[in-house]
């Protein structure tokens, strides 16, 4: 098959697409032909050696963390899978690939709402963005959400999710991105920098949010505790602005606040399964009601996938870059 390897660390230009042994399943788990995955921040960082793959050392060293395709094969146990049934999902790795291999109850239906074409769009994004909003932070009805980077992949999807709940959000974003937030359904759109934004979510909602989902870390940090409201959750989901601020944990302890560190990628099979299970009950019957849809920024053929990876660190998407694996 062909797969985008990486062989040596360091920028987009180091990925390469080569032809790799084909996976084999295990008897629990389905082949998936992808037709189509998408470009992740995580993809980003084991590019750079910064995020290894939590599975260990492989003979070929794949990037990709979802997929949308059709089942070309099962394992022996499988009983929820048929060939040629179309499936989306989330993996650890291996995903920017012809073929990849996953659990049986990992993989999910694609909604019949969404085209294949689209698919890839939603596994990675809608599932972080839920299980911190919903699931670890408690967001409901007419409660208050605080989302940094609300133009990204997974901020697009927590403005969807928040509003389908019947929850109030604010995000920050750059000031060319404001009004495809506004467009998506967000309450309160900040300008993230050089903006005070602190200052004027404070006066928008005084009595501060109930759940903050941050991707960024750094200097947010602080601002998110000067903006949750007392016990509050803040759900820390990535560390684009770094992973070692001065935090003020007097606040923290004062304000009685839930900080919860996550990440899909590095939980048990258990987990993920357990997830994977309660979002196609929870989460996918909102796309065929018309509640939620992919945001596709762009899409790249596999050859193109260093042009995908430069157009994410330019940071210049809105929404999901997705690879287009068949030809």
């Amino acid at each position: 098959m062909r797969a985008v390897v990486v062989t040596e660390y360091g920028g987009p230009e180091v990925l390469e697409v080569a032809d790799v042994p084909d996976p084999q399943p295990g008897p629990d788990e389905i082949l998936v032909a992808v037709a189509h995955t998408a470009c992740n921040r995580a993809d980003t960082l084991q590019r750079r050696g910064a995020y290894p793959d939590p599975r260990g050392r492989r003979d070929h060293e794949i990037l990709g963390l979802e997929f949308a395709g059709k089942v070309a094969a099962v394992g022996e146990r499988v009983t929820l899978w048929q060939v040629g049934q179309p499936v989306m999902g989330i993996e650890s790795g291996g995903c920017y690939a012809e073929l990849v291999t996953t659990h049986e109850r990992q993989a999910m239906p694609v909604p019949e709402s969404v085209a294949l074409t689209d698919a890839a769009a939603i596994p990675e994004v809608f599932l972080t963005a839920w299980d911190a909003l919903v699931v670890q932070g408690g967001l409901t009805s007419g409660r208050w959400a605080l989302v940094h980077a609300g133009a990204s992949g997974v901020g697009t999807a927590a403005i969807q999710i928040a509003k389908a709940i019947g929850a109030r959000i604010a995000v920050t974003c750059s000031a060319p991105k404001a009004d495809a937030c506004r467009e998506l359904g967000a309450d309160l759109v900040l300008e993230r920098s050089p903006a005070d934004w602190r200052a004027e979510l404070a006066d928008a909602v005084p009595g501060g949010v109930d759940v903050v989902l941050d991707v960024i870390g750094g200097d947010e940090v602080n601002r998110n505790l000067a903006s949750v409201k007392p016990q509050g959750t803040i759900v820390q989901v990535g560390l684009m602005g770094g992973g070692q601020p001065q935090v003020d944990l007097g606040r923290l302890l004062v304000k009685r606040v839930t900080l919860i560190g996550t990440a899909l990628r590095s939980r048990p099979i258990e987990q993920k399964v357990a997830l994977c299970q309660r979002a196609i009950a929870e989460l996918l019957p909102l796309f065929d009601d018309g509640s939620l849809q992919p945001v596709i920024d762009s899409r790249f053929a596999l050859d193109d996938v260093v042009d995908a990876h430069r157009r994410m660190e330019a940071d210049a998407n809105v929404g999901k870059i997705l690879l287009d694996i068949t030809r």
